[in-house]
């Protein structure tokens, strides 16, 4: 459950912040990896 959370998360945040598909892709792994990396959604 958590890792759909946090893809719901870096995906809204991706859809936002992003501009074109390339860099849309870029900042959702970005994002994904923040989220984990600092365990916001456990």
């Amino acid at each position: 459950m958590s890792k759909l959370l946090r893809g719901l998360a870096a995906g809204y945040g991706a859809k936002k912040l992003g501009g074109g598909c390339f860099s849309t892709i870029i900042i959702f792994i970005i994002l994904w990896l923040i989220l984990g990396h600092f365990g916001i959604f456990k």
